[in-house]
């Protein structure tokens, strides 16, 4: 078989349906419509989740908790991932969205203690773990909070 013989399967590709294009189409005049009713008019229907009138499943069925609007989200950074970096390097928010390390700032970056970090680096962040801050400082780097 070469590149110029490939055909899709049989019974995999079909013709579109053409309505409104006359009766000898098979979808001419109400194009596959029916002759009334609320489906047949244009902008017809109902919106999704109606049940004619009956309350609805998603307004029948209880509601549990809540979401915070004061949620704050971190861009998270492992202490593993820092070890592409050279010595005596000052990483930055900009300098990790550079790198590729976070796609963006959100509320904040937060640099989490998981993994190891073999480089004196001075880091940069909004905030710090406990566990991040301790290795950090004894690989001989800074955690300064921005």
């Amino acid at each position: 078989m070469k590149l110029h013989e490939l055909k899709p399967a049989v019974g995999s590709k079909k013709d579109s349906k053409r309505k409104g294009r006359g009766t000898a189409s098979g979808q001419g005049k109400t194009s596959g419509r029916g002759s009334n009713g609320q489906n047949s008019r244009s902008g017809g229907g109902t919106r999704p989740g109606f049940e004619g009138g009956q309350m609805p499943l998603y307004r029948r069925i209880p509601k549990r908790g809540f979401t915070n609007i004061f949620k704050k989200q971190w861009a998270v950074v492992n202490i593993d991932d820092l070890n592409i970096f050279e010595n005596d390097t000052v990483i930055t928010p900009e300098l990790l969205i550079e790198t590729g390390l976070i796609k963006k700032v959100l509320d904040g970056v937060k640099v989490l203690g998981d993994g190891n970090l073999e480089k004196k680096i001075t880091i940069q962040a909004h905030k710090f773990s406990k566990s991040a801050v301790d290795k950090i400082e004894s690989a001989g780097g800074k955690a300064e909070v921005i």
